[in-house]
């Protein structure tokens, strides 16, 4: 691998980011086809220019050389004081995915260093994400960069 560069994403990358989500959406699709579309589709995949657009979103992406290796999609939340909650504002990771030929290199840290650092130049409270229990490597992956469950989903089938 060459030297990673990690900025936010230019137009032109979205095509690249697209064949890494669509490698993301196999392995959500395989661990619950209950839930994900086997298929990658047409809306899902223009979905990225919708983030690209965004006043409230952010895409940054890892480049090694010529190729996008990785990538992130960030969301802005600011969420107003209510009778239960105090007011706040956080970056949330909406999406995030590095290509598995270039997995377990660093880039995943690279990308979650850029964010880290954008938060806290960006004076977010928190940075939150939200992932399947089925991902394993995911969670290690995610607990290894300091983040930690402080709330959980659960479901009952019938």
């Amino acid at each position: 691998m060459g030297k990673l560069i990690i900025r936010f994403a230019k137009k032109s990358d979205l095509e690249e980011v697209n064949a890494i989500r669509r490698q993301v959406h196999m392995v959500h699709a395989k661990g619950r086809p209950d839930i994900f579309r086997k298929k990658f589709g047409k809306k899902l995949a223009e979905h990225i220019f919708f983030y690209h657009s965004g006043k409230l979103s952010k895409i940054i992406v890892a480049k090694s050389e010529d190729a996008i290796v990785g990538f992130a999609v960030l969301e802005i939340i600011q969420k107003p004081r209510s009778p239960y909650n105090k007011a706040r504002s956080y970056l949330r990771v909406t999406e995030f995915g590095v290509d598995e030929a270039h997995r377990r290199q660093g880039i995943g840290k690279a990308l979650m260093e850029f964010i880290k650092n954008y938060a806290y130049e960006k004076k977010f409270d928190t940075i939150e994400l939200d992932m399947w229990e089925f991902n394993e490597g995911a969670l290690k992956f995610y607990e290894s960069q300091g983040f930690s469950t402080y709330r959980r989903f659960m479901e009952c089938k019938m």
